[in-house]
């Protein structure tokens, strides 16, 4: 199956598409720019969708949904928001179709059909729901409103890539309400971390948290907090924002409440998401030439059994035992899948969990039942290891901890060599042209800069790193002073 598969050196764009499509993971649709998520790629994102609601419960935050449908009149009420979208924008103008008098057999869209208003198919929620909050809001008595939606949202991309960029995708979208910018802020900071922690503990995918500069922010926010990505291309990927959104759209939809001192307030808001597209930064971070490498915290099948026999006794006597250890795994919160399909030799198998990016494989044939072995195989290495059968419980349980710390090793050494720091223009374009990665270099803080740097090499500021050193330099282009280093790179 694998051999099929381009090379990353050869073409890395090429790679990404073909592997998704051959893993199973999703393809194109009859909708132009919208996917179909297999249910292996879906199982993928399930599995990130419940380690991230367990996080926004334990943080205190609520699920509830909201209308996909956002009247025209209430999308434009934040003009900020509305014009940064308005281009991407889906739009219904009609309720019904009809039978086309032209035309037997086919339909049209009713004339006298036309909506009074316009609605908007969500890119993104905000409107609706702040919409919503004026009437959920009076007092300080109810803030904090800490709401998450699971839901899509249509944003009409014209170039699209499975999982990075598509018309429609999967996504969460947290949004609250502060009494105090304070609070906000420390929201805001806290769903960060959140996604920080989700990305490297669980996903095995370090990221940078940072602030985008004034040209990145999100459309209608004070602030955008960001984590970042390094991909093996040397492309950045923004895994995940954060948003502290002032009190822009409390006054669009004048949402106040009465403070304890009795005065009437405006709410300060946050709002914050992550979709589908961790995905596709999954696949781009750790998986090989020969398909999908998945830490096994995220993979849907974690153990993967193949018998190797002659005649169905020989199944039946490996079957035996097999299923005491499936049992065993399975109580201790490991996925087990024990392939006894008839239908595709072993080789067969073991190239299709290989490129499916199973973590750890077993097979099992005559002599191992003999001698009371197993081989175990670990998809991040390729390294085989042959184990006791009464040893192979705690020796998976123990190798599993270790593939997923292992993979977050190797993207982070990855990082390290990919992230260049530079004093002089020269050495950025060096660096964005023959290393790629991130790029560390001081900028003077305008927007002018920014856009002739993106001009000249494509690379934008991904963030201004939290962790950022107060440093005096120069800025790379224009030899303006500058307090601290910025993080530059090519991006999806």
């Amino acid at each position: 199956m694998s051999k099929h598969l381009t090379k990353r050196a050869d073409d890395y764009s090429k790679w990404y598409n073909e592997l998704v499509v051959k893993a199973d993971l999703a393809e194109n649709s009859a909708v132009r720019g919208c996917m179909v998520i297999k249910p292996y790629g879906f199982a993928i994102w399930e599995k990130m969708q419940a380690e991230l609601d367990r996080m926004f419960k334990e943080t205190g935050h609520e699920n509830a949904y909201f209308p996909l449908f956002v009247p025209k009149s209430l999308f434009e009420a934040e003009e900020k928001n509305a014009e940064g979208f308005a281009k991407e924008c889906a739009v219904v103008t009609h309720y019904r179709l009809q039978n086309d008098p032209d035309n037997p057999g086919k339909l049209r869209v009713d004339p006298e059909a036309k909506l009074e208003e316009e609605l908007v198919v969500r890119p993104t929620s905000e409107a609706i729901i702040w919409n919503t909050y004026k009437g959920w809001i009076q007092s300080y008595r109810d803030l904090p409103l800490l709401i998450n939606q699971w839901a899509n949202v249509v944003r009409w991309e014209m170039r699209t890539r499975l999982f990075l960029r598509t018309a429609e995708f999967l996504w969460q979208e947290g949004h609250t309400a502060h009494a105090t910018k304070a609070e906000a802020v420390k929201e805001s900071r806290q769903m960060q971390d959140v996604y920080a922690t989700f990305t490297e503990n669980f996903m095995a995918m370090p990221v940078i948290k940072g602030v985008k500069s004034d040209s990145e922010r999100f459309a209608g926010a004070e602030d955008t907090y960001t984590i970042e990505a390094l991909m093996q291309d040397g492309k950045a990927l923004q895994a995940g924002t954060s948003h502290f959104l002032g009190q822009n759209f409390a006054k669009a939809f004048d949402v106040k409440f009465t403070s304890k001192e009795g005065k009437q307030e405006y709410v300060w808001a946050t709002s914050w998401g992550v979709s589908t597209r961790l995905i596709g930064g999954l696949i781009m971070t750790h998986s090989d030439d020969l398909g999908l490498v998945l830490p096994p915290k995220l993979a849907p099948i974690q153990v993967v059994i193949v018998p190797i026999y002659k005649g169905e006794d020989q199944l039946e006597a490996i079957s035996e035992k097999m299923n005491v250890i499936v049992k065993e795994l399975r109580l201790k919160g490991i996925s087990v899948k024990f392939d006894t399909r008839d239908t595709y030799r072993p080789g067969a198998k073991f190239a299709e969990y290989e490129l499916k990016g199973v973590p750890v494989r077993i097979a099992i044939g005559n002599r191992d039942l003999e001698n009371g072995t197993l081989e175990i195989a670990r998809r991040d290495t390729l390294e085989k290891q042959t184990v006791a059968q009464d040893d192979a419980v705690s020796y998976i349980e123990n190798l599993l901890e270790e593939i997923q710390e292992n993979l977050f090793k190797k993207a982070i050494d990855f990082r390290k060599e990919h992230t260049t720091e530079v004093d002089t223009f020269d050495e950025f374009k060096k660096a964005i042209k023959n290393t790629g990665g991130f790029v560390s270099a001081h900028w003077d803080g305008t927007e002018e800069t920014e856009d002739r740097i993106k001009e000249y090499t494509k690379a934008t500021i991904r963030c201004i790193p939290n962790d950022a050193k107060e440093e005096k330099g120069v800025c790379v282009l224009t030899g303006k002073p500058s307090s601290k280093r910025v993080l530059f790179a090519k991006a999806y």
